[in-house]
């Protein structure tokens, strides 16, 4: 059963998938399609959508915080939860999105390998997405973060809805 669904397509009628690696993101201006992610872990995904725009984005963020390796940043934004929600929302906004219509849900930020929870990084990952969330008055509308599962997220192009795919179970967020 998992092997069917896994090669189940999450929107059946999507014609182009985007993919977004860990540590990357993609802004897509499409009247269809989704844009997924997989392997969240400790990782935070963040999936943003504009439906007048008809503007998607996502985020797969490794790490919370930029200010500890500047260079990286600047050469790959999507590693770090800071500057790779700027560079996504800058992203859209050159698409045609506009922040106050900005439909944003997350997921991932488990605690997977660390369980003297010595660095916990899916919750640092959290932490940080709501400070910048926080700091640019935007709101969540939907999450599926923290335990010990992985999760692939997805973001169908033409409706807005997120997905959630994880052990064999499908759901939106």
């Amino acid at each position: 059963m998992t092997q069917a669904l896994n090669q189940t397509p999450m929107f059946p009628n999507a014609t182009k998938q985007y993919v977004v690696g860990i540590s990357d993101l993609k802004a897509v201006r499409a009247v269809e399609g989704t844009i997924v992610t997989h392997s969240l872990g400790s990782c935070l995904g963040v999936s943003v959508f504009d439906m007048q725009a008809k503007v998607g984005g996502m985020l797969h963020a490794l790490l919370p915080d930029s200010s500890h390796n500047p260079a990286r940043a600047q050469a790959k934004p999507g590693m770090f939860v800071d500057s790779g929600f700027e560079s996504l929302i800058q992203s859209m906004v050159r698409l045609g999105a506009s922040p106050q219509n900005l439909v944003i849900k997350i997921a991932g930020t488990g605690n997977f390998l660390d369980k003297q929870g010595h660095f916990q990084i899916g919750k640092k990952n959290y932490e940080m997405i709501c400070a910048v969330l926080k700091q640019h008055h935007l709101v969540v509308s939907g999450d599926d973060c923290g335990g010990t599962k992985p999760r692939s997220l997805y973001l169908d192009l033409k409706t807005g809805v997120t997905k959630i795919r994880s052990r064999g179970e499908e759901y939106e967020i």
